[in-house]
């Protein structure tokens, strides 16, 4: 059950709009992540929910797309997430978060692949503006954007071609291909 989850679970960016996220879907996946694993149990994240449209515009406006994919400026207005989770670490409780980030983010993501739905990390945003136009205090540092709703595209995984090139791409058919690096490539034998 958990390898097909992780194998569900693509960084997808086009969505289906149609599909629209509500504030409990986000809470539960938010449940995820208040339950996992937290460095020294400090538990410093806390986490903004959107799913109203004015509000996802706003937070769409401060973010990048897909860095390989030079061609292409990120989802059409008719293939935006339908909800954000915004993940930020309280400085107050923490000044530098480490790792629990990325366990709460992957939280977040399985759970979303278990309701058929997906999402994207995105660690490139205009963190300052979206700070200032969200009202987040000084106190919060935005650490990531999980952009959420039911996928609209493919995303196939595939071996590292003979170039040893790691970027992914999309197909003439619209297809997101992820290579990745062989299992004998990434485990030493030391």
């Amino acid at each position: 059950m958990i390898r097909e989850l992780v194998l569900k679970n693509r960084s997808f960016r086009r969505f289906d709009p149609q599909v629209k996220l509500d504030e409990l879907t986000l809470r539960e996946l938010v449940e995820l992540a208040r339950c996992s694993a937290s460095a020294a149990n400090l538990q410093p994240l806390k986490f903004i929910l959107s799913w109203e449209p004015n509000r996802n515009a706003l937070i769409f406006e401060h973010l990048a797309w897909a860095g390989y994919l030079t061609d292409w400026p990120g989802p059409s207005p008719t293939e935006r997430p339908t909800g954000y989770i915004i993940i930020l670490a309280d400085t107050r409780i923490c000044k530098n978060v480490d790792c629990d980030h990325g366990i709460a983010a992957q939280s977040i993501l399985l759970g979303a692949a278990e309701k058929h739905l997906g999402g994207c990390m995105i660690g490139s945003i205009q963190r300052e503006a979206l700070q200032q136009k969200l009202g987040i205090p000084p106190e919060y540092k935005i650490l990531l954007v999980i952009a959420l709703g039911r996928p609209a595209e493919k995303v196939v995984l595939e071996e590292v071609g003979a170039d040893g090139s790691i970027k992914y791409w999309r197909d003439n058919q619209h297809v997101h291909h992820v290579p990745k690096r062989p299992l004998q490539e990434i485990i030493l034998s030391l």
